[in-house]
Formats: structure tokens, C-alpha cells, sequence
């Protein structure tokens, strides 16, 4: 079964070791925009006065990723600062979305990114985005196929225009039926 978060969902969860030792909390995750995967997690101490952490989280340090938590093997999956820098340097992509405005590629504007959605398992990955529009609210969109992102905008197939969803309970059957008509497309196209 496919599960989807609110990467808002994700900040504050506790890094907890399979002993049951409590690590760390998740500040922010870190994006492989390219490719659209998590890449790790930047981190805080837990607690109330605790600040950041000069330690980060690499996705491959990671065991599970829970409803409640953040699961590694041991204390010891936590990187420093410059392992992720370096990691950064080898997988290109990440900044923010965050306000950043979602076109098709024929121009039109859906609306403004508040959130991304992450399709968790093995390999999380963005499966798509919150957006708030002036027409139609907040509502969850899917991506799919050739997808640019930049400071500015996301650019995505115009199809993506005919799927959404209200809640992440419909949003699967959304991000189907946007895979499925892409995949429609390239099949017509091929027989061209």
C-alpha cells in the first residue's frame, strides 16, 4: 500500500534508533530536485532549548520512515555538515518550492506550492504538490514525466491540469490517473 505525506508532516519528527534512543528531530528535508527524492534530512537536537545540529541525516542512513518517527539503525547514521555538502555537490538539484508558482508548459498557472507531497517506501520521492489558487483553493496536484523546477516555477505536462485531489486519501488515485494518461500520450505518439 502507497502512503503520502505532507513534507510539513515530516518536520518535527523524531530520529529515534531501532534501541529506542532518541537522536535527533528533523528541521528540513533535503531534495534531489532532479530526480525528485528525498536526499537526507538536516537536524535539531530535541527538546525545547535545543538548537540545530552540526549533523545531518543522509537518506541511506535511514531504516524507515514512520507515521511517528524517524527510524535509523544507530546514533552512529547521523553525518556531519560537510558529508551532505559533498553529497550535494554529486546529486545536483534541491532549493526551495515553497511560494513558488506551478505552470503547465502551455502557460497555464495552477497555483502557489505550500507543500510537497512524498510518496513514501524504499525510495521517497516527491509524488506532488500542495497548491493554493485563487479559483479553486488548496488542492493536491500529482507530477509525472518531464517535470522542471527552478527558483521561480515548476513547470509540468499540461495534463497534470486535469488531475487533483482534495485530501491525501483521494490523492493516489489522482497521481494514477495522471500516469496513466501520460502514458496514453507516449503510446499515441509512438504510433505516430
Amino acid at each position: 500500500m502507497t502512503t503520502y505525506l505532507r513534507a510539513s508532516e515530516i518536520i518535527k519528527k523524531p530520529v529515534v534508533t531501532l534501541g529506542g534512543e532518541d537522536v535527533a528531530q528533523v528541521k528540513d528535508i533535503l531534495f534531489d530536485a532532479t530526480k525528485g527524492r528525498i536526499r537526507g534530512f538536516t537536524l535539531t537536537g530535541r527538546g525545547l532549548l535545543s538548537g540545530p545540529l552540526h549533523r545531518e541525516l543522509l537518506w541511506r542512513n535511514v531504516h524507515r520512515l514512520g507515521p511517528d518517527a524517524v527510524m535509523v539503525r544507530t546514533g552512529n547514521a547521523l553525518e556531519d555538515d560537510d558529508t551532505t555538502a559533498q553529497t550535494a555537490e554529486e546529486e545536483p538539484g534541491g532549493g526551495n518550492v515553497l511560494g513558488v508558482a506551478m505552470t503547465t508548459r502551455s502557460g497555464t498557472r495552477l497555483g502557489t506550492i505550500t507543500d510537497a507531497i512524498i510518496e513514501t517506501g524504499t525510495t521517497p520521492v516527491v509524488a506532488g504538490y500542495e497548491l493554493e489558487s485563487p479559483e479553486h483553493g488548496s488542492v493536491l496536484v500529482p507530477v509525472a514525466g518531464p517535470v522542471t523546477v527552478s527558483s521561480e516555477r515548476v513547470l509540468v505536462p499540461d495534463e497534470t491540469a486535469e488531475h487533483s485531489a482534495g485530501t491525501l486519501e483521494s490523492f493516489g488515485t489522482a497521481a494514477e490517473g495522471l500516469r496513466r494518461r501520460l502514458e496514453q500520450d507516449e503510446q499515441g505518439e509512438q504510433e505516430d
